[in-house]
């Protein structure tokens, strides 16, 4: 109590000075005039004194001092400034004002901010961090992962567990995944995203392989897709820094509460497929979000509503198709090769790079960031997909037939040059010739001119017409050997075999 009663008790009961009383309670003596000035004004003696309570003998030294009149004082709601503060473009200042034309003898401003500091600090919420409505999404994954039992052979299998938080609400989004490849956690994204019924200004995730393809504390790099994905909803990607969990502290606090009222709340129930988990993670994802918060005496919906909703940006009307990116080299037969089979591009681009954007229905072809062409996606391995007007005229102007004929019959033989001719004819889709030359072509350099002539030759006597066959003749060393005459085995006699061994066809009957 100020040390009120001490400094009373030494001047009138011990008849101390005011420097030994000083000294004594550890304070100045200007303090001890005014407590016995204080004292005199408010009619107390030491008798009176010793009969009175702290609160008592408080309440009458220092009823009109400016620290008793604060106590009258309303006080500010410290939940309600900090969630008002989420807004765009509200500051401590406006809601001060705001404050005062309410409270018109409240606090001033100054220790009206001390006082939501001092609550801010008591809850653990970092001021420095301050979230805007509709910012930020923060996703991650859950180290604990949920699991279902397959049906048919009753293994456990672990799945991922994906959540993702709006900053300034919490509002969270919960499921289960088969993995975290990049079609699965893009796939994640795009639901939470049609889940909000909006997007977020910036995405927050980890540096982890799905979203980022090199990590880096200042520049990491975003994997293309989930660059594409961003773009397609208007949003971008700022990925968290390596090892610093409290760039994404809103959605590291949503895993630990999902673990919590989700995952804890199915530990003794089973699931026998991800279809069936995900219908119980929706359950009790929504008694999450309308649980209402101690802190803020509002549920996540209830901010929700009143704080992001307002703000996200629109969904497109399209959802994001999934696609994966390839960069692949025009062939001199004017293709690409996807997962084994070959698409065209037009001749004009023979020996540049494109990249290909696949997804499970197209093939689309990109050349300096403009689409080229596309084509029906074919999972048929060795087959060609071409159109018309990617054709040249009679491939007159890279490497018609007739040059690479000449060029067979010229540079190694003759032999090789009918085999050539004959690819050229005989196959049913030029392109594929094309390509099985250029193999034999190739096969030049590695083995030499002689064995390519004795190995085209041994192929011609075979009948075989592919590039697989004279490359298998030479990778064998069968061109070494000599040609042998046909063997008519119609006319062959040869001498019965007799063996005891043999039972004849009479031992069956």
């Amino acid at each position: 109590m100020r040390k009120t009663r001490e400094i009373l008790r030494q001047k009138w009961e011990l008849q101390r000075s005011h420097r030994e009383v000083a000294f004594s309670v550890c304070t100045s003596a200007s303090t001890i005039a005014d407590t016995l000035s204080r004292a005199q004004a408010a009619g107390i003696d030491w008798t009176a004194a010793q009969t009175l309570s702290d609160d008592e003998l408080e309440a009458r030294m220092y009823k009109s001092t400016p620290s008793a009149a604060g106590q009258a004082r309303a006080m500010p709601d410290c939940a309600y400034l900090h969630t008002e503060r989420r807004k765009v473009g509200v500051t401590l200042a406006l809601l001060h004002h705001e404050y005062l034309e309410q409270e018109p003898s409240g606090y001033r401003y100054t220790q009206f901010c001390e006082i939501y500091r001092r609550w801010a600090k008591k809850y653990r919420l970092s001021l420095r961090r301050a979230h805007r409505a509709g910012e930020k999404l923060f996703v991650d994954y859950s180290g604990k992962k949920p699991h279902y039992i397959d049906a048919k052979t009753g293994d456990r299998i672990e799945v991922e567990f994906f959540v993702a938080v709006l900053g300034a609400s919490n509002y969270t989004y919960a499921e289960a995944t088969a993995s975290q490849r990049g079609q699965d956690f893009i796939a994640s994204h795009v639901r939470a995203f049609e889940y909000f019924g909006g997007a977020a200004q910036a995405v927050v995730p980890d540096q982890l392989k799905s979203g980022v393809t090199t990590s880096c504390w200042y520049e990491p790099k975003i994997q293309h897709t989930y660059e594409e994905m961003a773009e397609h909803y208007s949003t971008t990607v700022l990925p968290a820094r390596p090892k610093k969990p409290r760039d994404k502290a809103k959605v590291e606090g949503g895993v630990l509460i999902a673990q919590r009222w989700i995952l804890a709340c199915m530990r003794k129930q089973q699931f026998f497929s991800l279809e069936a988990l995900n219908e119980r993670i929706a359950e009790l994802l929504e008694l999450l979000n309308t649980r209402t918060m101690k802190i803020y005496g509002k549920s996540r919906r209830e901010l929700f509503e009143a704080l992001d909703r307002p703000v996200l940006k629109p969904l497109p009307a399209a959802r994001f198709v999934y696609g994966d990116w390839k960069q692949a080299k025009v062939n001199i037969d004017y293709h690409i090769v996807i997962e084994g089979h070959y698409y065209s591009c037009h001749h004009s681009l023979i020996g540049e790079y494109v990249e290909a954007r696949i997804t499970a229905t197209t093939v689309e072809i990109v050349r300096d960031g403009k689409r080229h062409t596309s084509h029906a996606r074919s999972y048929v391995r060795g087959h060609f997909t071409t159109k018309d007007e990617h054709r040249p005229k009679a491939h007159e102007d890279k490497w018609p037939p007739s040059r690479i004929i000449e060029w067979a019959k010229n540079t190694v033989g003759s032999k090789t040059a009918a085999l050539v001719e004959a690819l050229l004819v005989e196959c049913r889709h030029p392109e594929r010739g094309y390509r099985s030359c250029m193999g034999i072509m190739r096969l030049c350099k590695r083995y030499g001119h002689e064995r390519l002539e004795a190995a085209c030759s041994r192929t011609l006597a075979v009948r075989g017409r592919s590039y697989k066959h004279v490359e298998s003749i030479l990778k064998n060393g069968l061109d070494r050997l000599p040609l042998q005459t046909e063997i008519d085995v119609t006319t062959e006699t040869r001498p019965p075999v007799e063996h005891e061994n043999l039972r004849g066809r009479n031992h069956y009957n």
